[in-house]
């Protein structure tokens, strides 16, 4: 006899909203960046610097980047389960993973608000 291991109904339904959901949170950051960017008269450092002076931008973009970060975790994450078999490099490889994501936050929160 198998034991089967029932893990409930709509399992893995979370991440694959999750993944949709960030896609969407991406997508309207790229068009009103495209939109600020195409407002430029000219792409010049001080423009930029303009774009990204306002808390709006500031907050978008922040959002933007932890929105990208839980992407690319659950994403990363279920292909290592997926195809890496044995828990040991599959538990090195989700922590490198997610220190390195967790440093990009650091490094975009530094980016954003010059801590």
């Amino acid at each position: 006899m198998v034991n089967r291991i029932v893990v409930g109904a709509h399992y893995g339904f979370r991440d694959w909203l999750a993944q949709r959901v960030t896609a969407v949170v991406m997508v309207l950051y790229t068009i009103i960046f495209f939109a600020g960017a195409a407002s430029m008269e000219r792409m010049t450092y001080e423009s930029w610097k303009a774009l990204f002076s306002g808390l709006f931008m500031r907050y978008a973009t922040f959002v933007f980047v932890v929105a990208l970060a839980y992407h690319v975790w659950v994403g990363v994450r279920d292909i290592v389960m997926d195809y890496v078999w044995y828990p040991a490099p599959r538990l090195a490889i989700h922590v490198v993973v997610i220190l390195l994501l967790v440093a990009y936050l650091g490094w975009a929160v530094h980016i954003l608000w010059r801590l």
